[in-house]
């Protein structure tokens, strides 16, 4: 009962995820992509998904000395993520941004899970990996990105450090706070590290337009409250099953949302998330058939 109130949680920020990656491309359509663009959206984010955390939690704030060396390192990698994304976004194919982007996510905490923190390799992870990663593939278009393969490599990377460390946290025996608490506490030393950052930081000052603002509570909101779901069914679901369920999902709402705006998404991409589906249904409804526990 509790992997599926889990699975719940999952769904539900599979779905926040798919919206918030819609809110961060309005945000650069609308002021840009470079490395001040990228403070200016964490900035607004971090305050919005910090209000909206700091309501859930009933204005409690908590602290302890892990936590806070966590937070700080999770907020470093956000950063970085954040400015590969908006590069990405504005330079490259964006079905290899989604491709590198989904990989890095499911498969750095899928292996970190199974090498460091012993969850065992079942039928139906290796099943449903291998299932999304083949739809993952089938949306990659032919372009010339030759340029872009740093933020490739950027975004795999460190999105999926963001999984690795919400694992690290929930699995080590030190001082931790609740993980609203920890949401909490990492969206307020985002914010320290963005504003001391942009007081050095130089750069055309643009203005922030209605939509920008829409598009940076959007995506801060979102983000953090999913990120705290995530964290919340870590307690209860290995790593190694729930980043592959949260990327299959993602492309699902992504599709969704595309078919409800301008851009429809292309036949391939349509049996892409197909694909995704029966790879989350296999995670969700195989028994776990231990193969090998490292």
């Amino acid at each position: 009962m509790e992997n599926l109130f889990s699975y719940g949680l999952l769904t539900l920020s599979t779905v926040m995820f798919g919206f918030m990656f819609f809110f961060k491309d309005i945000f650069r359509s609308n002021y840009g992509s470079g490395f001040k663009a990228t403070l200016v959206m964490s900035l607004g984010g971090g305050i919005f998904g910090l209000i909206s955390l700091l309501i859930i939690k009933g204005f409690v704030f908590e602290f302890s000395v892990f936590a806070l060396i966590m937070a700080i390192i999770s907020g470093l990698n956000g950063l970085a993520f954040s400015f590969c994304s908006l590069k990405a976004l504005g330079k490259i194919n964006l079905s290899l941004y989604s491709l590198f982007s989904m990989l890095g996510g499911m498969a750095l905490p899928f292996l970190s899970g199974i090498l460091f923190h012993g969850e065992p390799i079942t039928v139906n992870k290796v099943l449903c990996f291998i299932i999304i990663t083949i739809a993952l593939f089938i949306t990659v278009e032919k372009g010339d990105n030759k340029n872009g393969y740093i933020y490739y490599l950027g975004i795999f990377f460190f999105n999926g450090m963001a999984g690795v460390l919400s694992k690290v946290y929930q699995a080590l025996p030190f001082n931790k706070i609740s993980s609203a608490g920890y949401s909490i506490l990492k969206a307020v030393i985002l914010i320290v590290i963005v504003a001391v950052l942009l007081v050095f930081v130089k750069g055309e000052k643009k203005p922030i337009n209605f939509k920008c603002i829409i598009a940076m509570a959007g995506s801060g909101i979102l983000g953090n409250i999913a990120n705290w779901l995530l964290l919340v069914a870590l307690l209860n679901l290995p790593a190694s099953a729930q980043y592959p369920f949260v990327t299959g999902g993602t492309m699902i709402v992504s599709t969704v949302i595309s078919l409800l705006s301008a851009k429809k998404p292309s036949p391939k991409e349509i049996l892409a998330v197909i694909i995704s589906f029966f790879g989350i249904i296999l995670l969700i409804a195989l028994p776990e058939i231990e193969i090998l526990k490292i």
